[in-house]
């Protein structure tokens, strides 16, 4: 039996007043994960090679930092 099959069957057992968390759930898994865009991937192989700019402070300090520049 595949493993689709067995869900099926699965699926079968599962009482109506819990079928929700399960089509919520298999809605997310029939998505697509996304891949990360170039620029993404370049600022991740940027940060992993020792570069780019790391912040630590609070998001109240990273934005006011940001309206600085």
């Amino acid at each position: 039996m595949s493993s689709k099959e067995l869900a099926k069957n699965l699926i079968d057992q599962i009482p109506e007043s819990k079928m929700y968390y399960i089509i919520a759930y298999l809605q997310g898994a029939a998505i697509p994960e996304e891949a990360p865009n170039s620029e993404t991937l370049e600022a991740l192989h940027e940060l992993e090679s020792g570069g780019g700019t790391i912040f630590t402070g609070s998001t109240e300090d990273l934005f006011a930092e940001l309206m600085e520049g």
